[in-house]
């Protein structure tokens, strides 16, 4: 996305090599929840890299798994109580669907157009956003089936009727182990799922025996205003994937399930070298520390608005912005022409200092996605840049 050699970050901003300051509202990809380098974080990595590095919990268990266990228990929605730790969303993923697979003997899952889910050989077969993410990978993984998302509260009961037709057309639920989903598409747009689509497939899982995914790899920690999106949609999935923001930037990721369906998995059965590292597990915990403090929730959603109610003004006086959209500070703004996203970007990142990036099939969608600490300034100083970027490239 950028040319940048970056030495440093604190907070929203990162300085290059050259000893430019640029505001962040990538996050490293929605990653950096608490901002660049936050005191919490790194005294939390500084004091466990002292104590321990690696310990490999198929030989010994350290302290900080059962402490992080705990804390993810008590801000996960219920039933979710107890949780496996690896490295990545991907592989956090696809370890959700080895579970689902082992915990109802079926073979099939069903994902929804536009999704992201990964770049392993099976999470990109599950992953329909772009092509770019699949080409030259085939033959990809088989037993993965699309169905189609809603653009909008009036697509609600197109596509569920779409999603009883694949179970009675494609995979029957005698097969179809899982619902894989994302509350808001990440890399299909920053498209929030309307409420009654989600809990639309939550009962067609429950009438079938069929185990509903929340992939809260980009909408959990915070993001979307809530600890996870579908809180706000007061739902109860069976599994619940996490990542990127679960620690500030350490790389870490947890899939996280009832005990009940947890026990399904035979012991041996998935495992790896690294899952649940000691630093890592010490920087989620810092993390959920930050994210927890009393009114943090509550300045995402206040920055949200900010941003939107700023993104909207700019849309009324530019012509282009088709829409704003997006729960908490996981927000976009759609383009009518996908063309103008690169020259906007562009004119963000030279001439304001503000780095962006784009997203959805057609490329069309700025997604907007700052540290979670991001100041009501650094939010105007960001809209301030857009703005000089829209006018320059209209």
């Amino acid at each position: 996305m950028t040319d940048l050699e970056v030495v440093s970050g604190a907070g929203c901003v990162v300085t290059t090599r050259t000893g430019e300051d640029y505001l962040d509202f990538s996050s490293g990809i929605a990653v950096t929840s608490t901002g660049h380098c936050h005191p919490h974080v790194v005294a939390a990595i500084q004091a466990q890299a002292a104590r321990f590095i690696h310990a490999q919990v198929n030989v010994y268990r350290h302290d900080r798994l059962a402490e992080l266990a705990g804390r993810l228990a008590a801000i996960s929605p219920e039933p979710i109580d107890t949780f496996f730790f690896a490295n990545s969303g991907a592989e956090a993923t696809e370890g959700a669907v080895k579970l689902a697979k082992q915990a109802t003997r079926r073979p099939n899952v069903i994902v929804f157009q536009g999704s992201f889910h990964g770049r392993t050989h099976l999470t990109m077969a599950m992953t329909t956003s772009k092509t770019i993410y699949r080409a030259g990978h085939d033959p990809l993984p088989s037993g993965v089936f699309v169905a189609p998302f809603p653009h909008s509260d009036d697509d609600v009961a197109h596509c569920l009727t779409a999603v009883r037709l694949l179970l009675l057309s494609q995979t029957s639920p005698a097969d179809t182990a899982a619902m894989v989903l994302e509350p808001v598409l990440g890399e299909g747009g920053y498209l929030p799922a309307p409420t009654a689509f989600l809990q639309g497939l939550t009962e067609i899982c429950r009438q079938h025996g069929i185990l509903f995914i929340a992939d809260e790899v980009q909408s959990g920690f915070g993001r979307t205003g809530t600890m996870f999106c579908i809180e706000q949609h007061d739902l109860r999935p069976d599994i619940i994937v996490m990542a990127k923001g679960l620690a500030s930037g350490f790389p870490i990721s947890a899939i996280g399930a009832s005990a009940e369906i947890m026990a399904r998995w035979p012991p041996g059965s998935h495992g790896g070298t690294y899952g649940g590292n000691p630093i890592g597990c010490a920087a989620a915990i810092a993390t959920i520390d930050v994210l927890t403090e009393p009114g943090f929730l509550a300045h995402v959603v206040a920055r949200g608005e900010q941003l939107r109610a700023g993104l909207r003004a700019l849309a009324a006086q530019h012509s282009g912005i088709v829409d704003v959209r997006g729960p908490g500070l996981m927000v976009a703004s759609e383009f009518a022409d996908a063309t103008r996203v690169g020259p906007v970007l562009t004119h963000c990142l030279r001439e304001g200092r503000l780095i962006l990036m784009n997203a959805g099939t057609f490329g069309n969608v700025v997604r907007w996605m700052p540290p979670l600490v991001v100041t009501e300034a650094e939010i105007d100083q960001a809209l301030a840049a857009f703005g000089r970027a829209l006018a320059a490239t209209g």
